[in-house]
């Protein structure tokens, strides 16, 4: 799941290195904070004083999120730095087990979708993360954390919620030792919110497919991760319906 076991080396920075992924590179500050810079290019699409500007308006609400503050340019943005494993990391050494993992996914989603929206240009708006994944969860002190809204924006809960199961799929479906273990996530998860439509999942889809950060293994295992999802929405359907 995770974007630096692809990327290369961070640039130069104005501090320790401790983060790369494909479009940015992450620098432990002296001052206890830590710097995301994104790399030339990404500027196109992503605004750090924007995600800053939201996680501003999340963690007024409640939402747990890093304290965060634009940086100098256009491509940085500052925030607190939090310890502890991602989530994914914590199934992956047994600390959380998948099914649990999958609940946490889920109530990170409901919380998101119960806040008011910043805009709500169409009735039933919310903020959407798009790109809700064990990667993008931290496990602190505090309790789970949600890093990285360079995606974010507001429309139609269920395509969250299908973006998270998407690339959720595509990733375990990416790693042989967790392949047959993606149900033990993908069931829990999609039983504890609503039901997954197919113009969702379509979307989900199509989004997917376009996200210019994809390789060509990342594109290979994408219908099989649809699939996948439709079939754990079906086993989580049945299962909601027997209990």
């Amino acid at each position: 799941m995770s974007e630096e076991n692809r990327a290369t080396a961070p640039g130069p920075g104005p501090g320790e290195p401790i983060g790369t992924g494909r479009t940015a590179d992450v620098f432990a500050l002296p001052d206890g904070r830590v710097l995301r810079r994104y790399r030339e290019g990404a500027e196109a699409w992503a605004d750090a004083h924007a995600e800053a500007e939201l996680m501003a308006y999340l963690a007024g609400h409640g939402y747990p999120v890093p304290a965060a503050w634009p940086g100098e340019r256009p491509a940085d943005l500052l925030m607190e730095r939090l310890a502890g494993p991602t989530l994914a990391q914590a199934v992956t050494t047994g600390a959380v087990a998948p099914d649990a993992a999958g609940r946490i996914l889920a109530d990170l989603l409901l919380r998101l979708h119960a806040l008011p929206p910043r805009t709500g240009a169409r009735p039933g708006d919310r903020v959407l993360h798009l790109d809700l994944h064990p990667e993008n969860v931290l496990l602190t002190a505090r309790g789970p954390v949600v890093i990285d809204w360079a995606t974010a924006a507001e429309g139609d809960p269920g395509l969250d919620v299908a973006m998270s199961a998407v690339v959720l799929a595509q990733a375990l479906l990416g790693m042989p030792a967790f392949a047959d273990a993606a149900p033990a996530v993908l069931v829990p998860l999609l039983r504890a919110l609503p039901p997954l439509t197919e113009p969702h999942l379509a979307r989900a889809r199509a989004r997917r497919a376009a996200d210019p950060a994809l390789d060509a293994a990342d594109h290979a295992r994408l219908d099989a991760a649809v699939a996948l999802v439709r079939a754990c929405a079906a086993a989580a359907a049945a299962a909601a319906s027997e209990s």
